[in-house]
């Protein structure tokens, strides 16, 4: 069985294979390549046997199955001792593996772990998916070292540490593969966004810990399938966002900040309408309908945790002290 396995999910973008396949495998050493394809419709998949046949194992998809089902079927047939789950639209650079491999290494409660990303288009700054590692608040809304919302920061080696976060983006996971199937992969239900923040948790409710590491990093371009702007996205966002609560929180939690998240999503969506955006309005919407059409089916997931994540829940309410408060970066930030 192979050590590393850098699994790149594909839907119609030859262009970023095009453009970024080449320095995956220039500087992924003795890692395996693959490129699972999710039924793509444009001609990735005759690209890649055309020019890569020698160099990446191709795994191909009866149907489009959205991040978590794509990965979920593909990593069903790749044997490794560690899985790179590698969106298409990222940049390597050299040495980028081993850093993150050596954390597993030399800790077995190390379950996942993720590198810097930084911006492709901007490359002195934090991308959105990840940044130096990401967090939650105390009402499980989503941040980053160095990107808190919409405001980024420049990388001034502020996070060229190593340390435990909360959730390690999924456009650059490193995970043990044994844990990836102990917890049943991702959950299929959220289809894309906000899966590997539900992964981690359920990780870290077994005591296993997930991690960063600031010595290595990539590129990444954002928005390869969906846009951010996208109002599908914005649904994805809205419904994974509840469901991940319902999954995860516990009992004497639940049943007050789901419906304190109800009102902040209805606020998020007056907002949508004044400022024009009535198709991301109309999407939370949907999300609710969503949510409450389904919520018995999110509640049944519900497990007893061992542990209860320590350390890397944010205490405070990051639309608070955001908004009304002004903090813009992860240092602004108590309790962290």
């Amino acid at each position: 069985m192979i050590e590393t396995a850098v699994v790149i999910l594909n839907y119609n973008g030859k262009h970023f294979l095009q453009q970024f396949l080449p320095g995956v495998i220039a500087h992924s050493g003795t890692a395996k390549i693959i490129v699972a394809d999710n039924a793509s419709t444009d001609d990735s998949v005759s690209f890649l046997k055309a020019n890569f046949s020698n160099h990446v194992e191709i795994i191909l998809l009866d149907s489009n199955r959205g991040y978590c089902g794509g990965y979920n079927a593909a990593l069903k047939q790749v044997e490794a001792t560690y899985y790179v789950l590698l969106n298409s639209d990222v940049e390597v650079t050299p040495g980028w593996i081993d850093p993150v491999i050596n954390l597993f290494r030399q800790d077995q409660s190390i379950a996942a772990a993720q590198p810097k990303i930084l911006s492709y288009q901007t490359r002195n700054e934090f991308e959105y998916a990840g940044a130096g590692g990401g967090f939650i608040d105390s009402l499980g809304y989503p941040f980053c070292r160095g990107r808190i919302f919409n405001s980024f920061e420049k990388d001034n080696g502020q996070y060229n540490d190593t340390r435990q976060i909360f959730w390690a983006t999924g456009a650059c996971l490193f995970i043990r593969a044994s844990v990836f199937h102990q917890h049943n992969g991702f959950d299929e239900d959220f289809f894309a966004h906000m899966e590997e923040i539900d992964l981690c948790w359920r990780i870290q409710q077994t005591g296993m810990k997930i991690f960063y590491t600031g010595s290595s990093h990539v590129y990444h371009v954002g928005g390869g399938t969906l846009a951010k702007s996208n109002p599908r996205k914005t649904y994805f966002n809205f419904r994974n966002g509840l469901s991940l609560l319902v999954k995860n929180l516990p009992t004497t939690q639940l049943f007050w900040k789901i419906p304190l998240r109800l009102l902040l999503d209805w606020v998020a969506a007056a907002k949508f309408l004044i400022t024009g955006s009535t198709a991301d309005a109309w999407a939370v919407a949907k999300a609710h309908g969503s949510f409450i059409k389904n919520l018995g089916r999110d509640y049944s997931k519900r497990s007893l945790p061992n542990q209860t994540p320590i350390g890397t829940i944010h205490k405070g309410m990051l639309l608070i002290e955001y908004y009304l408060k002004g903090k813009r970066k992860f240092s602004d930030l108590r309790n962290q």
